[in-house]
């Protein structure tokens, strides 16, 4: 073990006796991270000049510029100081680095709203427990970054862009080891055996899982899963069906390229095998729900969660639940052809036994035009779209498609909901223009299962 790494160990061992005694003689106090002022805690939101950060991180954007570059030199860091760290990455790292720098533009973009901020990164916090991240580690990723940012900026570094830097991810680090200590409560994942594997296609699977734990969810959320085949992977699916007495879930997964965790799920897994679930998230749920029409617009594997949403509709109305027994269901089933949609026995067998759902196939995409435009059309033309809630689920590029759509039509934006939420075409400055990401932008931990 090198000079750095032994450094690092120290140091989580003396972050985990701090939090310990902490824990000890204050259990409500917040946690301790990092170095530096007020022993690097967050400026306090009236103290904290977010906004005028943003500009100076957004000004010289360039000179540390493209993100993919800064992050490469972000890992050669930290994989160099601290060697062990590694071990708890996946093998192949596109997929990671492509997850930070998505972070990092959430947090560029929306700086000047830290409490935005605060809410993503607590609920990204209590996600990565799954990752075995603690306190410590925060702080060798924040000294990488460091050397990242002055390597990339060379004779143009300034200490007031490095501070920048630090106190925007300073802000983003806090909210995520508060969400970490909150849910200290519940297992960082839980571990389940696959009971059922149902081919529905060469490329699509419907599996059964039983959880080793309680799993706690809401019907129109998904979790987050590793496959043993391919350890420190994870990929979010939809829970396709809601919380029932006997624990087990249904996930549907397509599988979208070789070697990766879709793979694995879909042609080497078998019932017997055993995976890991993180915490469940989303947005698709049926709170507080509105008198009124209800859109739910699916495609492909999105269409898990709807099926769970139909289930709980259904349980509801079973029980005499009146204030959803007035409410009025659309189903718009998109697809490329009627072949592909799968498991359709259950949605029509549940519009047969009630009136207050109706179900609209939509194969094949619009003769000119856009893919999903179709699509598109037949939720615009179904109901005035000022009336009641839109719910998507699908692959991004058909959720963006139509949330943009519906709201170009008349359809108020605060009443559609989705997992995926896009920031439209990204504008930056001139002097940033053409370092961000391609089309729309996704918040950490807010992606759709595809």
């Amino acid at each position: 073990m090198g000079v750095e790494d032994r450094t690092y160990h120290t140091l989580l061992a003396r972050h985990d006796a701090m939090r310990l005694r902490q824990r000890l003689l204050s259990p409500g106090s917040a946690p301790d991270i990092g170095h530096g002022s007020r022993g690097g805690r967050p400026p306090a939101e009236e103290t904290y000049d977010a906004a005028a950060d943003q500009q100076i991180i957004l000004r010289d954007l360039d000179l540390v510029a493209p993100l993919d570059e800064l992050i490469d030199d972000l890992y050669r860091a930290l994989f160099a100081r601290h060697p062990s760290l590694r071990s708890i990455f996946p093998d192949a790292m596109a997929f990671q680095q492509a997850h930070l720098a998505r972070a990092f533009w959430y947090l560029i973009e929306n700086l000047h709203r830290p409490e935005e901020i605060t809410g993503a990164f607590t609920r990204l916090g209590r996600d990565h427990r799954k990752l075995g991240v603690r306190p410590a580690q925060y702080t060798a990723f924040k000294d990488a970054l460091r050397e990242a940012l002055r390597s990339r900026a060379g004779e143009y570094w300034s200490p007031g862009l490095e501070q920048a830097w630090m106190r925007m991810l300073q802000l983003g680090v806090t909210a995520m080891v508060r969400g970490a200590e909150a849910a200290l409560h519940e297992p960082p994942c839980w571990r389940a055996t696959v009971t059922s594997h149902q081919l529905c296609g060469p490329d699509l699977a419907v599996l059964r899982l039983l959880p080793h734990e309680t799993f706690r969810y809401r019907a129109g959320q998904y979790t987050t899963l590793e496959s043993a085949r391919l350890p420190h992977t994870w990929r979010p699916y939809y829970l396709a069906d809601g919380p029932g007495p006997d624990g087990e879930l249904e996930l549907h997964v397509r599988r979208s390229g070789p070697g990766g965790v879709s793979e694995m799920l879909v042609r080497h897994t078998a019932p017997g095998d055993e995976v890991r679930l993180g915490p469940p998230k989303g947005s698709l749920t049926l709170d507080a729900e509105p008198l009124g029409t209800l859109r739910l617009v699916v495609r492909d594997t999105g269409w898990a969660a709807m099926k769970a949403l139909l289930q709980e509709l259904d349980g509801d109305v079973r029980r005499s639940s009146a204030h959803r027994v007035r409410r009025r269901v659309q189903l718009f089933l998109g697809a490329d052809s009627l072949s592909d949609l799968y498991d359709l026995g259950y949605p029509t067998g549940l519009e047969q036994r009630h009136s207050w759902l109706t179900v609209v196939p939509v194969p094949g995409g619009a003769p000119t035009g856009g893919r999903y435009d179709r699509l598109l059309h037949a939720v615009a033309r179904s109901t005035p779209l000022t009336e009641g809630r839109t719910l998507i689920a699908g692959p991004p590029d058909m959720v963006r498609a139509v949330a943009a759509g519906l709201v170009h039509a008349g359809h108020p934006a605060e009443r559609i909901v989705h997992d995926l939420l896009p920031s439209g075409p990204h504008v930056l400055p001139r002097s940033a223009r053409g370092h961000g990401p391609a089309g729309g932008f996704t918040p950490p931990g807010q992606q759709v299962p595809a």
